[in-house]
């Protein structure tokens, strides 16, 4: 395996990561692995969120085991507390300790927004955290209702944004779903660039089934995609889904899709009441049967393949994530001393 296939398998970096959703993250701290690092994430006093690396400076017991004491975090072990700042505020068990006052512990950047909770991971430390700019459907909150499914697999997380790359995977795996059980089961596809990244859809048939995914980047990866939905299904026109997916470790990923419908005042209410009692079940099925076969693939799959036209979304994405990995390796290469935690 070359140096960037191997980064890329851990994960590319100078992104925002959904890492959990909001719910999950209450009173206790929560611990997590994303990117290959190890994290706890806690909310503070005011409900903000802090995360750190979860790692007592003092033995190296996760932090995440221990007390949330509202601005920090207490080891489970010896009692060590550590600010969300990084810095060590007190040593209980020693006085005039000269761990005290120092900053052992990597912070990350970290927001909140539509149900879900992201982290920055820059390729170097040094670097800020890029502007976070979610498409319309997310960010317009008056006129779109959504949301959130998360999901863990055990996949690399490449293989879950291959998948949403390949409208044609509906037409058959979901070909039982209630809303992608339309159209034609051959088509020809094309690819459109677009500002933040491009569009890869099914040519002569749009509005019948799965027809087109859109890939972007706007501080994070994201996709996009809209299924047609029947008038019983409730109001909004087309059923909207804006996914993003975080790697874990090399094998392991979480999965976030957004589930939307464009309606506003009593609509809203009647879209969400019809969402938890008849649809969120459906949707779930569907989201099943793509962890299944993923989960299940070849061992080593990618490295098999016979990739014919109908790929051609998933094989512009690997360039472009193999572009980006071979630069930010560059960069590394460049200044090895400021590289973020591999």
């Amino acid at each position: 395996m070359g140096d960037t296939e191997h980064y890329l398998n851990q994960g590319l970096r100078g992104l925002w990561y959904p890492v959990l959703a909001s719910w999950e993250v209450q009173s206790a701290p929560v611990g997590i692995t994303r990117l290959g690092q190890q994290i706890v994430v806690w909310r503070n006093q005011q409900g903000e969120l802090q995360a750190l690396e979860d790692r007592c400076p003092h033995r190296g017991a996760r932090l995440s085991m221990g007390w949330n004491l509202g601005d920090r975090i207490a080891c489970w072990y010896h009692g060590i507390e550590v600010a969300g700042s990084g810095t060590v505020k007190d040593v209980p068990a020693v006085a005039g300790c000269p761990l005290a006052g120092r900053q052992c512990v990597r912070t990350y950047t970290i927001q909140e927004a539509h149900g879900a909770i992201f982290i920055w991971f820059g390729v170097t430390a040094e670097r800020p955290a890029s502007e976070l700019v979610f498409p319309e459907e997310l960010a317009d909150g008056e006129h779109y209702s959504n949301f959130l499914c998360t999901a863990a697999w055990n996949c690399n997380y490449q293989y879950a944004l291959e998948n949403v790359m390949d409208p044609m995977h509906g037409t058959y795996l979901h070909s039982s779903s209630h809303s992608m059980a339309e159209g034609e089961r051959q088509a020809e596809m094309s690819l459109q660039p677009t500002d933040t990244g491009f569009i890869f859809q099914k040519e002569g048939q749009k509005g019948v089934n799965f027809d087109w995914v859109e890939f972007g980047e706007s501080g994070a990866q994201w996709m996009r995609l809209s299924i047609p939905y029947r008038k019983r299904f409730g109001p909004g026109g087309h059923f909207w889904i804006v996914g993003m997916v975080v790697p874990e470790d090399e094998n392991r990923c979480r999965v976030f899709f957004w589930r939307i419908r464009q309606v506003s005042g009593w609509q809203r209410d009647m879209w969400r009441f019809l969402y938890r009692n008849r649809l969120e079940g459906l949707h779930w099925d569907v989201l099943e049967q793509d962890r299944v076969v993923l989960e299940n693939l070849a061992p080593d799959a990618r490295q098999h393949e016979f990739l014919y036209q109908h790929d051609v979304g998933l094989s512009r994405l690997r360039r472009m994530m193999q572009k980006a990995a071979r630069q930010q390796l560059g960069q590394l290469a460049e200044d090895p001393q400021v590289r973020e935690p591999l």
